[in-house]
């Protein structure tokens, strides 16, 4: 059994939980179709452009398994890995429904940080699309980036999602009951940082956001050359759900653009999820 800290155990039951409005498992069941459909597609179509048919995947951090399904619909073989109990059961079920059991090497609950379930060089992918901003100290995501390079062949190929720091600040901006005058002295160290624990206990415990430079930077450390480093929604950030008004041709002429400016500094400075694709 691999070991699971305390906070990461924190993270796991809160998504686990129903009846939240911005995290837990209802929330994540619709998340990326409902809410953010630019994520979901971007992030889609550099799996689809990157991963071949028929490799082997561990997908850590695998919610209620979108990836996963993608993938396994294109004779990929899977690890699901997950710290919610009940979204890695639910994932599991996912694939079993579709009728792509077989593809499923195995599930586990642990977390990113401890992999010693799997052997090393098993896998061809390995996506890290959610457990790097809910590790909040540097040494913990270098565990999980060591992890990940250990499970990966030789030119085994790394996807990872982190989360723009401007995000909560821009959050906090638009909520009309905060005080930041109450709250000066945490701005100035969360700029710095990118750390803060939500004082809802419905909420993840620490989460880390990140700079640009910051997150390249914790990849090169690791040892893995960058392939690709985009701002995933660019200029579409703001609302997302727009995406689901348009018409099929619309929906991708709006995609071509969002990747387009997605690796511009303009894009990363504007979106919400940053997107690394590293070789081992």
């Amino acid at each position: 059994m691999a070991h699971i800290a305390r906070h990461h155990e924190h993270v796991g039951k809160t998504y686990d939980k129903s009846g939240l409005v911005t995290y837990g498992f209802d929330y994540e069941v619709e998340r990326l179709e409902k809410h953010q459909p630019v994520e979901y597609a971007i992030t889609k179509r550099y799996l689809q452009r990157y991963i071949s048919d028929g490799a082997t995947v561990v997908d850590v951090g695998a919610g209620v398994g979108h990836y996963s399904e993608l993938l396994a619909r294109r004779g990929c073989n899977i690890y699901l890995v997950d710290v919610a109990e009940r979204l890695l059961a639910t994932a599991k079920e996912r694939l079993v429904t579709a009728g792509l059991e077989r593809h499923l090497r195995s599930a586990h609950h642990a977390s990113a940080t401890d992999l010693s379930f799997l052997p090393d060089a098993c896998c061809d992918a390995a996506l890290l699309l959610g457990p790097l901003y809910h590790l909040d100290m540097a040494e913990e995501r270098q565990k999980a980036l060591a992890e990940a390079s250990r499970l990966l062949r030789p030119e085994g190929l790394l996807f990872a999602a982190g989360i723009n720091r401007m995000t909560w600040l821009n959050a906090f901006f638009n909520n009309e009951t905060n005080n930041v005058l109450e709250e000066r002295d945490f701005f100035e160290r969360y700029i710095h940082d990118g750390r803060f624990y939500p004082p809802d206990p419905d909420q993840p415990g620490y989460v880390y956001l990140s700079t640009i430079e910051e997150f390249r930077a914790e990849f090169a450390v690791a040892g893995f050359t960058q392939l690709v480093f985009t701002g995933v929604e660019s200029f579409a950030n703001y609302d997302q759900t727009a995406l689901l008004k348009a018409d099929a041709q619309n929906t991708e002429v709006w995609l071509d653009l969002i990747e387009q400016t997605g690796t511009t500094p303009e894009g990363l400075g504007m979106t919400g999820h940053f997107l690394y694709i590293g070789q081992r």
